[in-house]
């Protein structure tokens, strides 16, 4: 798929789901997963209401039909069908006269920027409310006012996507997003966006040795639930994760580490922005705040998952406004995000542990055509995209080669050869072609294999 088919098929995606006023449950939720079942083979699983999942329940549907406000002229001040940040996400119903003075304490305004509109919920305590810039909050006069939200709460079920793409390995990567938010870009579609897109690149591979999970699934609850399913199965299987969020806006990925802080993912995002290759910066991990890695890593699980993003939550002033929307994403910048992501993915389909064939004495590399035929100065014919002299490739070729013993990644030669493992990935892939070198395995090996 050429880049302007990618652009224009992601800006068709966001705006297909961008107007659907998502929650936690109901058909939002359901019609969104159905939207990206048209690019990614979603399986649907579902968790029904009352149903115990680890240290939680699962809650009742929210059913949202309107919601407005009138001034006693009858003139809708504020609705529910122009933006559907107009209602606390879980707001319980009403149809009541009241004064300006008793409407006052259900109204929630973001003073700091007061032409947004706050994303505000109620998940677990039942309370009615409304969301409207501070303008306009500052602008309500006296007088009696007309408040009605039509929702109910209905005993049905959670809905959760997810798919496989088998690899040669059983061992998986986990790539995990949410969806619950109601019209917001780059803190709800992005990841979404980014997960179906990135499914179709790595379907399209020619060869996967690992198997890669997907799943979409509303936050916190979503993964919760999802742990208490697949918990000890990714136990069992998982290699690392990634989840996926905030990844729109004109910056750079910013990735926060597993809990262990080992996990290969925290490796190799380090290495790849120290090298240059991703213009990036690590955060630590932190229970704190963030998304479902807060779940996949707490501490009965403590899976080695790792968190994407880019215009990280809670760092920018729009974030959970109606200002968080498609402009302020941009449609390229998450087009950006996965070209990263898959770069990185790409690498660590490479960065095992190898096993030289030869490993007594050094290999005599002219029978192979891995050695110039003149040996000299001027030498150039072993040279690589970062040239820094003519032996380079010949130099990281008696690098890989002495130090694939089954002890040492891909990434601890790179440092080695004081490069990046995407320098070194054509040059083991020469080796590989030429009988000289077995791998990439990915727990460390013996040199009797």
């Amino acid at each position: 798929m050429t880049y302007n088919e990618e652009i224009m098929l992601m800006d068709k995606l966001f705006d297909e789901l961008y107007p659907i006023c998502r929650s936690i449950t109901g058909e939002g939720l359901r019609k969104s997963l159905q939207i990206i079942s048209e690019y990614v083979p979603l399986n649907i699983l579902e968790f029904n209401t009352g149903e115990k999942v680890l240290n939680w329940e699962i809650p009742q549907e929210w059913v949202i039909r309107d919601a407005w406000i009138k001034d006693e002229k009858g003139n809708k001040i504020l609705d529910f069908n122009e933006c559907n940040l107009h209602i606390i996400n879980y707001s319980a119903s009403i149809n009541k006269e009241m004064s300006l003075e008793e409407l006052l304490p259900h109204i929630y305004t973001k003073p700091s920027l007061p032409n947004a509109i706050p994303y505000v919920t109620s998940y677990y305590n039942r309370r009615w409310g409304f969301c409207m810039t501070h303008s306009q909050y500052e602008g309500l006069e006296p007088g009696e006012y007309h408040v009605f939200i039509d929702s109910e709460f209905i005993d049905g079920k959670l809905s959760i996507g997810h798919t496989l793409l088998e690899g040669e390995s059983k061992k998986e990567i986990l790539i995990s997003s949410y969806l619950c938010h109601p019209s917001l870009a780059n803190n709800e579609l992005s990841g979404p966006i980014v997960l179906a897109f990135l499914y179709n690149r790595i379907k399209n591979w020619e060869k996967r040795n690992f198997t890669y999970r997907f799943v979409l699934n509303p936050e916190t609850i979503g993964s919760i639930a999802y742990l208490s399913k697949y918990g000890k199965h990714l136990m069992d299987n998982l290699y690392f994760g990634l989840v996926l969020t905030c990844l729109g806006g004109a910056t750079n990925l910013s990735y926060k580490k597993s809990r262990r802080g080992d996990a290969p993912i925290d490796e190799l995002a380090d290495h790849l922005f120290s090298k240059g290759e991703i213009e990036g910066h690590i955060r630590e991990f932190t229970p704190c705040n963030g998304s479902d890695e807060r779940q996949y890593c707490s501490p009965g699980f403590n899976l080695p998952v790792g968190q994407m993003a880019r215009l990280v939550y809670g760092t920018y002033k729009e974030y959970h406004t109606s200002l968080d929307n498609k402009e302020l994403m941009g449609i390229e910048n998450i087009y950006k995000s996965l070209n990263e992501i898959e770069l990185i993915l790409k690498a660590n389909e490479y960065n095992g542990y190898y096993i030289n064939r030869f490993p007594y004495g050094e290999i005599k590399l002219d029978k192979y055509d891995l050695y110039p035929d003149m040996n000299g100065p001027t030498t150039s014919m072993y040279s690589n995209r970062r040239k820094r002299d003519g032996r380079f490739e010949l130099n990281c070729i008696l690098m890989i080669l002495n130090y694939s013993d089954g002890q040492h990644t891909l990434i601890d030669i790179a440092d080695k050869c004081n490069c990046s493992i995407l320098d070194l990935i054509p040059i083991v892939e020469k080796l590989k072609d030429k009988k000289v070198l077995l791998g990439p395995y990915y727990s460390k090996r013996s040199l009797n294999i």
